[in-house]
């Protein structure tokens, strides 16, 4: 049976609109996303209602929740957090471990939240460029594998890059185009063939796209 992989990058982040944000947040690291943002998010919920997704996984990060609510909201599912999605923990990004919002916090502000999901792999602050690409990746896999019917993965620009070549591989024909609100759309056909990536990095559901990806 064909099962489907959407890997979504979250909407636009309120300090890529508004630098200022960051100086005085209270976890500088854990952006939500801007107004334009959350036009982008609601775009993206109308893209995949008609699409057939039994279970949606999102990193934990504010940014990415609130995106991944929108899709839940409009799909009738709630939403599994999955450390595995994380943010690259990149130490010249970040000079320790993000602070980010505490689940009861998160779960108050998103009630779609499912708090019986434990997350199937853990991200560990620090990490390399490599690290991270690894890690998203063996999260996408473990995931398809357990959740057998079409699932929606939202993460960051560096987990939706290691989630859709640790299905795919990694090659020269693999890069991925991971703007934000994008959508990536990996498909298998059955269980002993090799997935393949039908959209990369797709943008057409949006009214409004950046001209040059920033991951940071």
């Amino acid at each position: 049976m064909t099962q489907i992989v959407w890997i979504a990058r979250h909407a636009n982040r309120l300090d890529f609109v508004n630098p200022e944000w960051f100086l005085t947040a209270e976890r500088p690291f854990d952006p939500p996303i801007s107004e334009d943002g959350k036009v982008q998010a609601q775009q993206l919920a109308r893209r995949l209602k008609g699409e057939n997704i039994s279970h949606i996984f999102a990193s934990p990060f504010l940014r990415t929740v609130q995106t991944a609510n929108y899709v839940a909201e409009a799909l009738s599912l709630s939403i599994n957090l999955e450390s595995g999605l994380s943010e690259w923990l990149n130490p010249a990004w970040m000079p320790q471990a993000p602070k980010r919002a505490p689940l009861d916090v998160l779960t108050r502000m998103f009630p779609r939240i499912d708090t019986s999901y434990s997350s199937r792999v853990t991200a560990e602050y620090p990490e390399t460029g490599e690290v991270v690409l690894e890690r998203a990746g063996k999260t996408a896999r473990l995931l398809a594998e357990e959740f057998s019917k079409d699932i929606l993965l939202v993460g960051h620009g560096a987990s939706v890059v290691g989630a859709t070549m640790g299905l795919v591989g990694a090659t020269a024909q693999t890069e991925v185009n991971a703007a934000l609100c994008c959508l990536v759309k990996v498909v298998r056909p059955d269980p002993e063939q090799p997935w393949v990536m039908e959209l990369n990095g797709d943008t057409s559901h949006l009214s409004k796209t950046e001209k040059i990806i920033r991951f940071h």
